[in-house]
């Protein structure tokens, strides 16, 4: 490492992302992975597996929104 580094031109902030702009890569389990990907092949309309788990997890808030209130 350098003793010193110059900042005169930095720009504060520049690579700054809230978290609620990011998306993180979900890593399924191998298992569910594949439970998917079958039903998904049996189906004749295309959807992309990150849809369908979207889906299902939009459902499943739904319910549990349901039961809590």
């Amino acid at each position: 490492m350098k003793d010193e580094y110059d900042f005169t031109n930095a720009e504060q902030g520049k690579f700054y992302r809230p978290l609620e702009e990011l998306d993180i890569p979900i890593y399924l389990d191998r298992e569910v992975k594949d439970f998917f990907i079958k039903k998904m092949r049996n189906k004749s309309d295309q959807y992309s597996l990150g849809e369908v788990v979207n889906s299902l997890l939009k459902k499943d808030i739904e319910i549990s929104n349901k039961l809590t209130n």
